[in-house]
């Protein structure tokens, strides 16, 4: 199970609408998802739909055009009245915000600021707010398609599999059945959102790395803080036990809600035993509700490997202690610490491995890249030299050269379904042929240790923390910038 974000503030609600997903982006000089739009060319506001849209619920991710002017206009002044006729709003560079797309946003704003427990009355403030967070997002999916950037289509089914999952339900097929019986292409609406969110993520990502500069000399000192020395000492034992929705929180009944946070109340109840049975526990708690929780003993962890959130509300607990149930738009979450324990000490197990890569992409057809890593693994079978198929065949350039050779490899160094194979293919010995998002693979193990990575487990998290730190104002920086170079007319 994957920690999830316990708290969003006002601010991140407004300024990136709907953004929850965490998938790759990969860049690409064409952008293959998108479509180009009907431009708009207004003067005044006007009352027509024929160029229609909507920011938060796009049908399919929409492309945008480039930046015509460098003089920006303020887009500070409120909507007199989202309640009025559908019109235009507002134009950003040749792209149109609607009146609709306003009232969309709003409400999804709402009702996200309801689940993290900041309910938000519809103010001309909030209007203003999100009309600036509409145009933001308007600006970066432009910027995103000149730059191409493509989803990882597995990443995207990863997603929605977790997504159907939490819903009770066995498949992709099945959330796409139960979305398009409530009202015809939902589905691909939805997943249309996800990928849009996924891309600003990415974007922002990409962005802020840039912009922020954290020198060895910055660590140094981060290292010698206070904070640094907590940070490092201790290592909190969680159990962490998710409630899921029924439903998106957006469309959830007051019943449901009341349901799902009665069902945490009463398992966080049972969390505050000694010694609890923590299956046990969500079993007896469970009882009619229809989604599955959750989570359960997620074991140590040191603060600065936990998200800031999460980190946050464990270093408040005395051991034992319990969080109250806390409300988010992906469910209701309790939090006990069952333990702590100092440790100044990082002992990781690593795999010296090899790997020969046969690549499917857009010259190589995923059946002919499987039948040359077949052609390999009989001649391996055979007798042939790993290392000499590698630097032959191996379509890695990073590792061929060197016969394949990876160097020393720890856990979540490479993705999963390598890790995997890695973890159940003994010493000397090289593995089946197996697929990743990349292509085909065959591995080697060469070795096994256990490695002190002690001081480069400081470092990462001096890095982290620091990161965390400058993040924001870099994020702020570059979205000022890049509203400041765009045409932009906010109609009264």
């Amino acid at each position: 199970m994957r920690f999830f974000s316990l708290h969003q503030t006002h601010r991140a609600v407004l300024v990136a609408i709907g953004m929850s997903t965490g998938l790759v982006f990969s860049a690409s000089a064409n952008a293959a998802t998108v479509k180009q739009p009907a431009k708009v060319a207004v003067a005044k506001p006007s009352t027509t739909k024929s160029n229609q849209k909507t920011v938060t619920q796009n049908t399919s991710p929409q492309s945008k055009t480039d930046v015509q002017s460098t003089n920006a206009q303020s887009a500070s002044s409120s909507p007199t009245s989202v309640n009025s006729s559908d019109g235009i709003l507002a134009l950003v560079n040749d792209n149109a915000i609607l009146k609709s797309d306003l009232m969309d946003a709003i409400s999804q704003t709402q009702a996200r600021a309801q689940a993290a427990g900041q309910p938000l009355s519809n103010s001309p403030q909030l209007q203003s707010e999100v009309l600036n967070s509409l145009i933001l997002r308007e600006l970066q999916l432009s910027l995103i398609n000149r730059m191409g950037l493509k989803p990882d289509e597995a990443a995207i089914n990863q997603r929605l599999a977790q997504i159907a999952q939490a819903q009770g339900l066995n498949s992709i097929t099945a959330l796409q059945q139960r979305l398009d019986s409530n009202k015809a292409g939902s589905y691909a609406t939805f997943r249309a959102q996800l990928i849009e969110d996924a891309a600003i993520q990415a974007l922002q990502q990409r962005q802020i790395s840039n912009r922020v500069r954290i020198s060895e000399q910055d660590i140094d000192a981060f290292l010698a803080s206070p904070e640094a020395k907590r940070l490092n000492q201790t290592e909190y034992q969680t159990i962490h036990v998710r409630v899921p929705y029924i439903d998106d929180y957006s469309r959830l009944s007051d019943a449901q809600r009341a349901t799902a946070l009665k069902v945490a109340q009463n398992l966080r109840t049972k969390l505050q035993a000694d010694n609890v049975d923590v299956a046990a526990a969500i079993a007896s708690v469970q009882g009619s509700y229809p989604i599955e929780l959750q989570g359960g003993d997620m074991g140590f962890h040191k603060a600065s490997a936990l998200p800031t959130e999460l980190a946050s509300e464990i270093t408040k607990l005395a051991v034992g202690g319990v969080s109250a149930p806390l409300v988010t738009p992906e469910g209701i979450d309790i939090v006990k610490l069952a333990n702590k324990k100092s440790s100044d000490t990082t002992i990781v197990p690593q795999w010296h491995t090899r790997h020969i890569l046969i690549k499917v992409d857009e010259l190589q057809t995923d059946a002919l890249a499987e039948q040359k890593i077949n052609d390999l693994y009989s001649q391996l079978r055979q007798g042939a030299d790993f290392a000499g198929l590698a630097a032959t065949y191996s379509d890695d350039p990073g590792s061929a050269g060197r016969g394949g050779d990876l160097d020393w490899v720890s856990e979540a160094d490479m993705i999963g379904p390598f890790e995997a194979m890695m973890k159940k293919t003994a010493v000397g010995d090289y593995s089946a042929p197996f697929k990743t998002q990349f292509g085909w693979h065959i591995l080697k193990v060469e070795g096994t240790r256990q490695h002190d990575v002690s001081e480069q487990a400081r470092r990462t998290m001096a890095r982290q923390a620091l990161y965390q730190r400058l993040a924001p104002q870099a994020q702020e920086d570059w979205l000022q910038e890049l509203r400041a170079g765009a045409y932009i007319q906010v109609f009264e």
